[in-house]
């Protein structure tokens, strides 16, 4: 097995691990707690298979997922953009980096009263908070990978004449590129917990956010239990199964 493999196999192993680690203390707390403040494992199993058979369930996950994919996106060609122009512009590169580091400080939660008083509900304030979350940490580490591209690989480029657009696209892109797929894992993060925050608030058509807030509303603890168990491993299947295997096909050389 190559070392690629084997890392992959080990990785998703670890989740596994771990997920049948928390349902184990889940089911802990569930013997001491009355059954109305924490069911019992199977209860919430049960309960999501009976979702899983429903077409409400796939619904709210599909608008889920487009406003996470539209947010997301977003925020990686932006943050691509202004990490590499920011970075190569020694004359604002400390303030935009410094406003970067401010702004990324406010949670993004924190915005959606802004977004939607100017945008009204829907799923356009949704997008833009998911988006908001994800840039600030994809900006940010593309930033500090240019800042550490070699100088002899700068001076080389312009002394065979490369212009601006070619130095962003064959100096520094390949680059900052390890820097890149790691800032976008971390946004990945970001961007789902301000998913789920932002449906929760908005509560605009179904989505994962919005079923969590209203099982919350209702007092079902069942529902409750049963969406944080649906938000929980979706985001581990699409840290490993996704982002990883994007990971690994880029940056192959370093598995070898």
């Amino acid at each position: 097995m190559s070392t690629t493999s084997s890392t992959g196999v080990a990785s998703k192993k670890a989740y596994v691990l771990a997920i049948l680690f928390i349902l184990f203390f889940w089911q802990v707390a569930a013997w001491f707690l009355p059954d109305f403040l924490m069911p019992d494992v199977h209860v919430a199993l049960g309960r999501l298979w009976q979702e899983l058979g429903s077409g409400e369930f796939y619904q709210g996950l599909g608008n889920s997922m487009g406003r996470l994919g539209a947010g997301y996106g977003a925020a990686l060609v932006a943050g691509v953009v202004l990490g590499l122009v920011g970075g190569t512009l020694n004359a604002v590169r400390s303030t935009l980096k410094a406003a970067i580091i401010i702004l990324q400080s406010i949670p993004s939660i924190a915005w959606v009263p802004l977004f939607l008083i100017l945008m009204g509900f829907g799923n356009l304030p949704i997008i833009v908070v998911v988006a908001v979350g994800a840039f600030f940490p994809t900006a940010l580490s593309v930033m500090n990978a240019t800042e550490s591209v070699e100088r002899v690989h700068i001076d080389a480029a312009r002394v065979m004449g490369a212009s601006r657009a070619q130095m962003l696209k064959r100096v520094y892109f390949p680059a900052v590129t390890p820097e890149l797929i790691t800032g976008a894992q971390l946004a990945f993060g970001n961007a789902w917990r301000a998913l789920i925050s932002a449906e929760m608030i908005v509560g605009f058509s179904a989505g994962l956010g919005k079923s969590l807030a209203y099982s919350g509303e209702i007092a079902d603890m069942t529902g409750v239990m049963t969406n944080i168990l649906v938000i929980a491993v979706l985001a581990a299947v699409i840290d490993q199964v996704l982002l990883e295997r994007v990971k690994h096909r880029l940056l192959r050389y370093q598995y070898l």
